[in-house]
């Protein structure tokens, strides 16, 4: 009788301990504070996608989600923070295209894996790119610059905010695309080349829309076209690549990511709870105004979307022999 009453006792135990390991994942979480690791700058588009994305999650949970702006070797060095992160879904990270697909895809020498080493939570956004030129620049359309261009092979420069940058791989696909020679010119960030095109010293500039949007506004610099495959609510005015050169893409793309092996049930809670604030910002001036363009993927689809951008720019840098700098 003393044996049955153990082993009731035992599978009791046992029951209640499943139980409530069961319930505490993801009822329990988040039960402390969640840190967003930002690999950019404070004060940049990025910045304050995570501090939206942040500061919807801290009412909705009621755990303060504090935004760790760690910038630095174009992304690398915050996201190697989080890829090395306990995978416990209290540390996450603003991934990019910049970061897991056209960085990597350039062959520079990382200290993480893009695929391996990251679980891909939900896509949150994406900023356009932008083509513009100085007010003096004779081109006042895509096809006038394109013929301008084709008159005068290798004489025309654009900017852009460094080797293999997003700006930079639109800049070179715009070349490939429409059959001209333009000169590359690379700056250090997005301010040195705003600076020089608002001057004039360098005639054409592909940007993320975010930067030159306000110099565009005022008149400084003329907007010629944007890379996604739809006009933006902010330049209603201004065509699409694609209008003029079908099926042409090029966009930076941001999501929240978070180490590799984290639980499943805590994966899914994140990525539902993002996708709901994400499609919330369809009317979020703030979001709206600084160019971004929300886009809400949940966990399977953003995963797949990171391995396909990551296979899609490996191949298409590789035929245009574009190599980045080591960091």
């Amino acid at each position: 009788m003393k044996l049955f009453e153990n082993l009731a006792c035992h599978t009791a135990l046992v029951l209640a301990a499943a139980f409530a390991s069961a319930s505490a994942w993801p009822q329990e979480y988040p039960n402390r504070p969640i840190r967003m690791i930002v690999p950019f700058s404070a004060g940049g588009a990025t910045d304050l996608l995570s501090r939206e994305l942040g500061h919807a999650l801290t009412e909705r949970w009621r755990q303060q989600v504090v935004i760790d702006n760690r910038p630095g070797a174009g992304g690398i060095i915050g996201l190697d923070l989080g890829a090395k992160a306990t995978p416990d879904g209290y540390t996450l990270v603003m991934c990019s295209s910049s970061t897991l697909a056209v960085g990597p895809a350039l062959g520079t020498k990382l200290p993480y894996h893009p695929i391996k080493n990251f679980t891909p939570i939900a896509e949150a956004a994406i900023i356009p790119i932008v083509l513009v030129v100085h007010p003096t620049v004779a081109a006042r359309s895509l096809r006038e610059l394109i013929q301008l261009a084709k008159a005068k092979p290798g004489q025309l420069a654009y900017g852009s905010n460094g080797v293999g940058t997003t700006t930079h791989i639109a800049g070179e696909v715009f070349k490939r695309v429409a059959g001209i020679d333009l000169v590359h010119v690379p700056y250090k960030g997005g301010g040195a080349a705003i600076s020089d095109a608002i001057g004039g010293q360098i005639p054409l500039l592909f940007g993320a829309v975010s930067t030159p949007l306000p110099h565009i506004r005022a008149g400084k610099l003329r907007a010629l076209g944007v890379t996604n495959l739809k006009r933006l609510r902010e330049l209603p005015d201004v065509p699409t690549f694609a209008e003029v050169l079908p099926g042409f893409e090029v966009v930076q793309w941001f999501g929240v990511c978070g180490p590799a092996g984290m639980p499943r049930a805590i994966v899914n809670k994140l990525s539902s709870e993002l996708v709901r604030i994400v499609d919330s910002f369809a009317t979020n001036e703030r979001v709206l105004r600084a160019g971004l363009e929300p886009v809400s993927l949940g966990q399977e689809a953003y995963a797949a979307y990171v391995k396909s951008e990551f296979e899609k720019w490996s191949r298409l840098l590789k035929e245009m022999g574009i190599q980045g700098d080591a960091p």
